[in-house]
C-alpha cells in the first residue's frame, strides 16, 4: 500500500521535532496494514499535534482542545468499519483528562497518540500535566506544585485494554502503532519525544535521557490483561438491538378548518406548577389539527417548583424554522413572575394585541386589548388556569377553536386527567369567569 501522506501539506516542525518522526511512523503503520484512506479517520484537537488531520490523505476530523476523544467515539459508534485514530499532544491530555478516562472505562475501538513532549509547545512552552516538577518551563514555578501525570498508570488503571510507552526514536514504533490499530478496544500509546522549539532550549533532553528516564518506570508494551473485555461500540449495538423499539408518537390528523390561516405568535406568562409548558403543548396540538406548523420555546430556572415559566408559540400555515417570538399577537398572564420575566413586552404591543389575563393581576401599561377572567370564581384551580385561558380563546375563536381544542385534549390526557380537562374547556369556552 503506497504512503497516505498528503504530499500536497507535507509535515512542517520544529527542526528536530520527534512529532515529524511519530508521523512518518503513523504512515509506516498504516501501510502496514494495507489501509486506504477512506478507511481510516484521524481526529484531533489543537496543539502541534493537532495539525496531523492535514498531513495525511484520510477521513479528517479538527475539534476544540482536548475534545478529540469524544468526536472519534461518535465517529466509531457511526462508522464501526473505520479505523479511528486520535492524536494529541499532553496539553491535549489535561484539559480533556475527564474524556479520557471515560474513553478508558467505555473501551471502544480507538487508537491514541498521545505526543508527549512535556510541556504546550505551541503556545508557550508552560507546564503541561506530565511535565517534570525540576524542568523549567514557560509558566515559572508552577509545574513544581504538581505532581507529573503517569499516562501509564492512570489509563491502566482507568480500564485502557491496550497501553504501551514508546520514544519516538524508537525503532519498532512503526510496529507497535499498528498493534495498537488492530487491537479491538482503546489503545493509548504514550509517545516521549522531543520539543526543541520550547522545553528542551531550557532542559537537557535527549534520546539517552529519554531512555533512562524510562528504564525506572513501569514498563508497558500492549493488551492490558485485566482490561480486557468486549469492545464498546460493538457492545452497545448488541444491547441496543435488544431493546425493545420506542413507540412511534400517535398520529395526528388534520381534520378541521383553522378560523384565520395566518401566522400567530403567543406568549403563555405564568409561573412554576400552573403548567405552563403543558398549555404550551395543548396549543401546538390544537393547532395541527387544522393542519398548522408549530414551534415551542419554554422558559423557566432551574428551581422548577419556584419562579417564572413562559411559554412561545409559533403557529402557522407553513412550515416554521425558529422558536422564539419578539412581538406577540396574543398574551396570556397568568402570574406576576412570567410578567416581570417578558416586563418589556407589554410597551409593544398595540391595539391588534389581546392580553387575556387573570383577575387581580397587575399588568404594566400596554396599548392592547385586554380581558380580564376570574379564574377563582369559575371554580378553577390554580394549576388549571392556562388550560383555561386556552379555553377563553377558544370561546372567542382566536387562534384556536373548541372542537380543536378538545381534540388535543383528547390527544394528550387520557382517563380521568382527560375527563377533567374537557370539563373545564366546556365550562370557560361557555364564558364562565369572564
Amino acid at each position: 500500500m503506497a504512503s497516505l501522506l498528503n504530499s500536497a501539506r507535507p509535515p512542517v516542525f520544529c527542526p528536530g521535532c520527534t512529532h515529524k518522526t511519530v508521523t512518518e511512523a503513523l504512515d509506516k503503520a498504516l501501510q502496514q496494514l494495507n489501509l486506504a484512506g477512506n478507511q481510516v479517520v484521524v481526529v484531533s484537537d489543537i496543539g502541534c499535534s493537532g495539525l496531523f488531520d492535514t498531513f495525511f490523505n484520510t477521513h479528517a476530523m479538527h475539534g476544540l482542545h482536548g475534545r478529540a476523544l469524544t468526536y472519534a467515539t461518535g465517529i466509531k459508534i457511526a462508522r464501526p468499519e473505520l479505523k479511528v485514530i486520535v492524536t494529541m499532544g499532553d496539553g491535549g491530555l489535561g484539559i480533556g483528562g475527564a474524556h479520557l478516562l471515560s474513553t478508558c472505562r467505555r473501551n471502544p475501538d480507538l487508537t491514541l497518540l498521545i505526543l508527549n513532549n512535556f510541556n504546550y509547545g505551541m503556545t508557550g512552552g508552560q507546564c503541561s500535566p506530565t511535565t517534570p516538577a525540576d524542568a523549567q518551563v514557560g509558566s515559572g514555578f508552577l509545574n513544581r506544585l504538581e505532581k507529573p501525570m503517569d499516562v501509564v498508570r492512570v489509563t491502566r488503571a482507568a480500564g485502557a485494554g491496550f497501553v504501551s510507552r514508546m520514544a519516538a526514536h524508537d525503532h519498532d514504533l512503526s510496529a507497535e502503532i499498528a498493534r495498537a490499530i488492530e487491537f479491538n478496544g482503546f489503545s493509548v500509546l504514550d509517545i516521549w519525544g522531543i520539543c526543541p522549539g520550547r522545553y528542551s532550549r531550557r532542559n537537557k533532553l535527549t534520546p539517552k535521557s529519554i531512555d533512562r528516564q524510562m528504564e525506572g518506570l513501569e514498563q508497558a508494551k500492549g493488551p492490558v490483561d485485566d482490561n480486557l473485555r468486549q469492545e464498546y461500540c460493538q457492545q452497545y449495538r448488541d444491547l441496543a438491538a435488544r431493546q425493545q423499539p420506542a413507540r412511534p408518537p400517535a398520529p395526528l390528523e388534520a381534520v378541521f378548518e383553522h378560523p384565520e390561516k395566518r401566522l400567530w405568535q403567543v406568549m403563555i406568562l405564568g409561573r412554576a406548577g400552573q403548567r405552563i409548558v403543558t398549555a404550551g403543548e395543548l396549543l401546538c396540538l390544537a393547532a395541527m389539527t387544522a393542519g398548522f406548523h408549530a414551534t415551542q420555546k419554554n422558559d423557566y430556572p432551574i428551581t422548577v417548583l419556584r419562579g417564572h415559566s413562559v411559554c412561545e408559540l409559533i403557529l402557522a400555515p407553513k412550515p416554521v424554522g425558529y422558536t422564539g417570538i419578539s412581538i406577540p399577537d396574543i398574551v396570556i398572564a397568568l402570574a406576576t413572575e412570567g410578567i416581570q420575566r417578558r416586563k418589556a413586552i407589554f410597551n409593544k404591543l398595540d391595539q391588534e394585541s389581546l392580553v387575556i389575563h387573570t383577575a387581580g393581576l397587575e399588568l404594566p401599561p400596554t396599548a392592547a386589548r385586554t380581558m380580564t377572567v376570574n379564574f377563582r370564581q369559575a371554580g378553577i384551580k390554580t394549576v388549571d388556569y392556562a388550560l383555561a385561558s386556552l379555553a377563553c380563546l377558544a370561546g372567542r375563536g382566536r387562534v384556536i377553536n373548541q372542537p380543536m381544542l378538545k381534540a388535543a385534549v383528547e390527544h394528550r390526557f387520557k382517563d380521568q386527567v382527560r375527563q377533567a380537562a374537557l370539563k373545564i374547556v366546556e365550562s370557560m369556552s361557555a364564558g364562565q369567569g369572564a
